[in-house]
This record gives structure tokens, sequence and C-alpha cells, in this order.
């Protein structure tokens, strides 16, 4: 498949309505401002999704200044760890280890993986393998880092190989879903990638006007839906249809906030993951959950329920600025096998940061 050129303006395109006149979807202009430099999309070219998964990974290692502010809290909360360890001696080994499990907990890493971890540092102490708290330091990162790469080793986004690759995003209300979309779309914009948005969450009143305003901050368009009965798979299915036909490399769609206990809104999920395959057989490529860490192991019901409907393939973790509560990382991998792709540090537009464990690891137990 030959490769399209991203045109660095907007268009107006004509909007193909749907077999039924009202309600309807349409496309917005989203005018860009000042004039840029033209880039080439290679979406068509074999392996350009593959390249960018992998790019985006690499900036994730370069962005650890980005993860260790982010994570101060937790890293802060764990800091008692290397007190701990500075004079730590055999003889103390059960007081040390009863403290270690406290600051752990304290952190969000969960009764079951925090007893993991502990009685693999007790065995490996009292065998004489670990013997001294630099060792033994260095075994809990390397724990950790075995656990998140083991369990949740994909962690790059994974696009397939034709255009245009879908990720659907969904989560409850008030976890940063759609700010999150936001703030995926500058990222991919920022790697040359053209991208549709679809205003796929038609049950809440301002929630299209909030994306409205992300797609004009980050110069990309939309798919709207108007009327009030407009129902959500048809607002993805014609984004989706528009998606093939003007040559867009990513569509994102975003779906209504919703408990994951109201099952009526949990089956429209379905219709909507439905309507889009119906579209491009085998897609969404992507569907992220976004959980709010402030909710710290509270989110692991939440992706229990999300996960049996829908089949999550990847997690955002938002909000884990503000709190201490950055083990849920590690948890919520533990528990579910389902990797973090990208985790919220911050309000800015960059810092929803790619996820990567070796950094992760790094940014708590520096």
């Amino acid at each position: 498949m030959a490769s399209s050129p991203c045109n660095p303006f907007t268009l107006t395109p004509t909007v193909t309505p749907l077999s039924k006149p009202t309600p309807t979807a349409t496309l917005l202009p989203i005018r860009t401002g000042s004039p840029q430099r033209s880039v080439q999309c290679r979406a068509g070219q074999t392996g350009f999704f593959t390249r960018l998964g992998r790019l985006i990974k690499e900036k994730a290692k370069s962005d650890v200044d980005k993860l260790f502010s982010g994570f101060s809290k937790t890293r802060d909360n764990l800091a008692v760890i290397d007190e701990l360890l500075l004079f730590w001696n055999l003889s103390e080994t059960d007081r040390v280890l009863d403290e270690l499990e406290e600051a752990l907990l304290v952190s969000d890493f969960g009764p079951r993986i925090t007893i993991k971890i502990v009685e693999s540092l007790r065995e490996d102490i009292m065998s004489g393998k670990l013997k001294s708290g630099s060792e033994i330091k260095d075994a809990l990162k390397k724990f950790v880092l075995e656990l998140l790469t083991k369990k949740g080793n994909k962690t790059e986004l994974q696009l397939g190989f034709r255009k245009p690759a879908v990720i659907m995003v969904v989560g409850v209300n008030g976890g940063g879903k759609t700010t999150s979309l936001g703030k995926l779309a500058h990222r991919l914009k920022n790697e040359g990638v053209k991208i549709l948005m679809a205003a796929g969450d038609t049950f809440r009143a301002a929630a299209s006007d909030q994306l409205e305003i992300w797609a004009e901050r980050t110069g990309c368009e939309i798919v709207v839906g108007e009327g009030e009965k407009v129902k959500a798979p048809s607002v993805l299915s014609q984004a989706i249809k528009r998606g093939k036909e003007d040559g867009y490399d990513v569509v994102l769609c975003d779906t209504s906030g919703r408990l994951h206990t109201n099952y009526s809104l949990m089956e429209e999920l379905i219709s909507c993951k439905k309507a889009i395959s119906k579209v491009i057989p085998g897609a969404p490529n992507e569907i992220l959950l976004v959980l709010d860490g402030t909710t710290g192991l509270n989110m692991l019901p939440q992706a229990r329920e999300f996960n049996e409907v829908v089949g999550i393939t990847g997690l955002i973790l938002t909000k884990l600025d503000g709190s201490a509560r950055g083990g849920c990382v590690v948890s919520v991998v533990d528990e579910l096998g389902i990797p973090v792709k990208f985790v919220g540090v911050g309000e800015g537009l960059e810092d929803l940061q790619p996820f990567d464990a070796e950094t992760f690891v790094g940014a708590v137990f520096s």
C-alpha cells in the first residue's frame, strides 16, 4: 500500500450521511492555525505501526524525569526501605521485612503482591543468597521488574498493519478518559500520524464539546453526533468509514463513561465494538481502559468487569501525580495480566507518559 501525505491544514470534507437521515454524525472542520511543515504519513508502509510503537516506547525512557517527578510521593513513601536496609543485619530480618511490607502496602502494592515480594526476599535471605542491604534492594527491584515484564510485556501500542488503526478508549465517569484520549492524540500527532477523533460519548451532554476542544488543541478532525437520540455505535461506525475513505492513520474512539456495575451501559460497549468490527474486521486494534490512580486498589473490580465485557488490551493509569499509590500499577498487572500502556503523571499535554517497566521501577525505587 502506498504512503499518503498528512495534510498540515484542516479540511472541510463532504459528509456521508448515515442510512437514516436523523440522527446523524458529522465531521467538524478544525482549523489548526499557522501553516506547518508537511509530514509524510507512513502508515501504508509495512511495519510503520510497529516502528511507531517502538519509537513511543523509546521516548518513555528518555522522559524519565517526567516519571521521577510524577511518582515523587510514591518514592517518598518507599524511602523508608533505604533507611531500613542501610544498617541491616541478619538478626533483624523479621523486623525489617515487616516494616518493608508495611511500606509496600501503604504505596498500594496490594496484599497479594506484597506477600509474594516479602516471602521471596525472606527465602533468599535465609538461604544466604542476599547478604547485605544493597543486595536486598536490588532483589526487590528485580522481582518487581520481572513481574511487570512477564505479565504485562506488550506495553507498546499494537496497531496492526492496516490503516486506519482503531483505538477505543473506555472507563468510568471522572477517571480522565476524554482527557487521556486528547493527550494520546497529541502524542501521536507529534509523530506525524493523521488522527481522526470520534465522539462516541453520546450519554453525557458536554462530552462532545470537551472532545471538540481537544481536537482543536491538537489540530485533529472529529466526528460528532447530531440529534438528541444519536447512538454511540452509529457515530463510531461513521468515523471508521470516514477514516478509511480519507486515509487517516488512526481513529481514536471516545465512549460514554460508565460504572462497571451499570450493565445496560456496559452492553452498549459491546455494540460499539461490534459496529467498529463491521467496518474493519478485527478492529479495534486496542481497547484501552482508563483507571483513576487515586482510587488505588479499588480500580481492580472495575478492570475485571470491563475486561470481561469487551476484552481490555491495555491500561491507562491517570492522576498518579497526586497520590502515593504508584504500587497499584504492579498490583493491576499482577492480578489481571493486562499491560499498562500509559500513565498520567501531570496536567500538561506531555504528561501522559508511555509506560516502560524499567523506567517505572527506577522511578519508584530510586
